[in-house]
């Protein structure tokens, strides 16, 4: 019986967006993204998942797909060895400025979640978050007998992520009115366009690339980097080559080469198929 032929890696570390990107809209990891990330990490490539999402949501997505290198969450701002449960990096933002965010989103009288190491707390009750909740299987510590800044305050709490719930269409204003205040070390950003996070701003998908590229001794130049929001913007101008999926965001695809594929169609397959090894 003639051996398999191990494919030689023109790109030997794929870091990738997960919700929009690698997940299809039902949730689901398309079959094909799951049977691409197989061969490659069986021909000796590594695999990293780089999302928002904080470990508590992520890492059972992880192991999913059979992965056991690292994950970084919180936009860059936590990463994970996924075997050993090990942070790696670390950083958040100091208690009183993630309370002075909690205040701000208070005053526009917004719907948020305050993520601390190993739990989330929320300062209302909605369908919205219950949905949340069902999506990434965790549950938000609620917090209604006194405002969350105020909570945040007495407790120390610092924060990797500070996130509302907004729509699509308050997102620009609220996006502007968040980043008029001076939260000193912190970046206003989005993952979607029905939410808006605050998050330090010495940590992005890029510097999670580099961190991740350093210590597994890959050069920058050797890494792909893919997503579909502008968060994804840092590791995608950081990588050697960077992609947006089919339904990414108009102003992400100005700056990347774009997939033909969407995420509900196994845009991954398509990256490893086309791009990850030598031809």
């Amino acid at each position: 019986m003639q051996a398999n032929i191990q494919k030689k890696l023109a790109y030997p570390l794929i870091i990738s967006d997960f919700d929009g990107t690698l997940v299809g809209n039902d949730g689901n990891i398309p079959q094909a993204n799951k049977q691409a990330i197989e061969e490659y990490g069986k021909n000796g490539g590594t695999f990293v998942i780089s999302t928002g999402r904080m470990h508590y949501g992520i890492l059972p997505r992880v192991r999913e797909l059979g992965l056991n290198g690292f994950v970084s969450c919180g936009h860059g701002s936590l990463i994970i060895d996924v075997k050993s449960g090990e942070i790696i990096f670390s950083k958040t933002i100091p208690a009183e400025t993630t309370a002075r965010i909690c205040e701000k989103m208070e005053e526009l009288d917004l719907h948020f979640n305050v993520y601390a190491q190993d739990v989330f707390y929320s300062n209302k009750v909605s369908e919205r978050l219950l949905h949340y909740e069902k999506a990434l299987n965790v549950q938000a510590v609620q917090v209604q007998d006194r405002p969350l800044s105020q909570f945040v305050r007495e407790k120390g709490i610092c924060a990797y992520n500070v996130l509302a719930f907004v729509t699509a269409e308050d997102n620009p204003w609220i996006m502007e009115a968040m980043s008029k205040c001076v939260f000193e070390g912190c970046e206003i950003t989005k993952s979607s366009d029905t939410l808006v996070e605050s998050v330090s701003a010495s940590c992005s998908k890029g510097t999670a690339l580099a961190f991740l590229a350093e210590r597994l001794g890959i050069s920058t130049e050797k890494v792909i980097a893919v997503g579909d929001q502008w968060n994804d913007l840092p590791m995608i101008e950081r990588a050697g080559l960077g992609f947006a999926v089919n339904n990414a965001n108009d102003r992400l695809k100005e700056k990347a080469i774009v997939l033909n594929r969407s995420n509900n169609e196994g845009a991954i397959s398509e990256l490893i198929e086309e791009y990850a090894y030598s031809k």
